[in-house]
């Protein structure tokens, strides 16, 4: 049940501020850095440590990282002719975000009920201390997705070039083609 509220907090914020045609803002990254803060408190209570606990806790964090760069991939920018940036969220970046967060919740479920041996098996083989161990890997993955979407997107907004107006030029097409002829 934990899993199903953390997932679908944080689906609710990524896709309530990044589908359709949306501004870049600060603002707009709130919500879902919100999101996660909340997950954070509510589902991280200790920071295991034992064994191999903090390889899978940092395993976590980077299948983040590619999942948000992956996911953000399907976020394209523009400039529009106001000079402000604009992402474009469509159903397959929704899509993308709704089946992550899904495996999430189908893992979670899964370790429970369909696979609880293999669990038990594969955190004694590793030297794994538990279930928080486990649940911390995927808020911790939760939040390197949301990082790295919100990373991806201000940096988009400081990159993308300034849309250029012929006014703002202050040349015709026909004082550049006279200055080259000369």
């Amino acid at each position: 049940m934990n899993a199903l509220i953390a997932g679908g907090t944080i689906l609710a914020g990524i896709l309530s501020t990044d589908l359709g045609t949306r501004r870049v803002t600060t603002l707009r990254m709130l919500p879902p850095l919100l999101a996660v803060a909340v997950t954070l408190a509510l589902f991280v209570h200790t920071l295991p440590v034992d064994g191999n606990d903090p390889s899978l806790q940092l395993a976590g964090i980077g299948a983040g990282i590619i999942c948000g760069l992956a996911v953000t991939a399907l976020l394209p920018a523009h400039r529009g002719a106001s000079g402000e940036v604009r992402t474009k969220g469509a159903a397959g970046y929704a899509l993308a975000w709704t089946a992550l967060s899904a495996s999430h919740v189908l893992f979670a479920y899964g370790s429970q009920h369909w696979f609880s041996e293999g669990i038990v098996r594969f955190s004694t083989d590793y030297k794994l201390s538990g279930q928080a161990v486990y649940s911390n890997a995927f808020v911790f993955m939760a939040l390197a997705m949301v990082l790295t979407r919100t990373a991806v997107l201000l940096n988009k907004r400081r990159r993308l070039p300034e849309v250029r107006t012929p006014a703002a030029d202050n040349t015709s097409p026909y004082q550049a083609s006279s200055a080259n002829t000369h």
